[in-house]
């Protein structure tokens, strides 16, 4: 997949056209559906596929899936109203050649109808019409979990993209949430969402593992949700992924931290220029995503809480 080219006009035309119909970017979900749409039913699902075309030679895989449970459930609205800025800043600013990016969804596979929603890696705007298939279900166990493994095991067993096998370089994967993962990755909850049997459950640290040599995690939790700031949380995940753990204080600003992200990994930018960028796009994220990616920048920058020094990003170069 991965074919075609993002085009805002056709985004902004869309949007125009729902606003004078006064539907949803979420139809399907606001709509009253109470299961996974079918394009997004990971069930018997063989690969998700970001490969190169000659419309596309360099493609570059980057996934975003989201917890979509509790008070996480405004996430993806946020993110598809923002998706404009995303690619701009992927795109134009040049931070990568070729993105494809897909965007899913997780709940938790004890209790929830659609524990797990993957849409497609697309260069156009069949990624804004993936988000909007997603259901907003809304559910959760209720006890700080949630199947963040059964993600990492699809993407991890059931995803295909020519950036890793082709030219070995991983591909991106941020996860959007406030809770803990399950310790592990459990066989009869595989044989249920995703359609295949596995002999044994997977440690979730040895899922991690493998996940790790084909995509880049990134785990971002966001203020505002019900477990933002958390100890437990911060710490049970940054044993899994290091300074891969982005406390994130604006949750509007999101999608600018995963384009400066991918922009930082490719070496695209440092992050002073990024936060630069985001000025010039008029954004008001730079103080937060500046906060979130200062342990990954590759230059010399920090972040100095609560002082002002230099502009909106609360960041300083050494």
């Amino acid at each position: 997949m991965g074919s075609g080219i993002w085009s805002t006009d056709v985004y902004s035309a869309a949007a125009s056209y729902r606003a004078a119909k006064g539907s949803s970017a979420f139809a399907y979900s606001d709509s009253g559906a109470r299961s996974a749409h079918p394009d997004l039913d990971p069930h018997g699902v063989t690969l998700r596929e970001s490969r190169d075309s000659a419309e596309h030679p360099n493609s570059l895989a980057v996934a975003v899936l989201f917890d979509v449970t509790g008070s996480m459930g405004g996430v993806p609205r946020t993110l598809q109203t923002k998706l404009p800025d995303l690619l701009g800043l992927l795109l134009r600013k040049g931070y990568a050649t070729d993105p494809q990016i897909l965007f899913g969804a997780i709940g938790d596979a004890t209790c929830d109808r659609a524990p797990l929603q993957v849409g497609q890696f697309e260069s156009d705007n069949r990624m804004d019409e993936h988000l909007g298939k997603i259901l907003l279900e809304g559910g959760g166990g209720g006890q700080m979990t949630e199947s963040y493994e059964l993600a990492m095991y699809f993407m991890a067993r059931h995803t295909s993209i020519d950036c890793f096998e082709k030219r070995g370089r991983r591909g991106y994967l941020f996860i959007i949430g406030d809770e803990l993962p399950y310790p592990r990755v459990k066989r009869r909850e595989v044989e249920k969402v995703v359609g295949e049997r596995l002999q044994r459950d997977i440690p979730t640290k040895d899922m991690v593992a493998e996940l790790t040599r084909i995509y880049d995690v990134y785990y971002i939790l966001p203020a505002g949700a019900s477990y933002a700031g958390d100890g437990r949380v911060l710490a049970a995940w940054r044993e899994l992924l290091g300074q891969n753990v982005l406390e994130l204080d604006d949750l509007d600003a999101v999608c600018e931290t995963i384009a400066l992200t991918v922009g930082l990994g490719e070496d695209a930018i440092d992050l002073r220029e990024g936060l630069d960028d985001l000025d010039e796009l008029g954004s008001n994220a730079g103080t937060a995503v500046g906060k979130a990616l200062a342990k990954l920048d590759r230059g010399t920058l920090v972040v100095a809480d609560g002082l002002d020094l230099g502009g909106d990003s609360g960041v300083m170069r050494l």
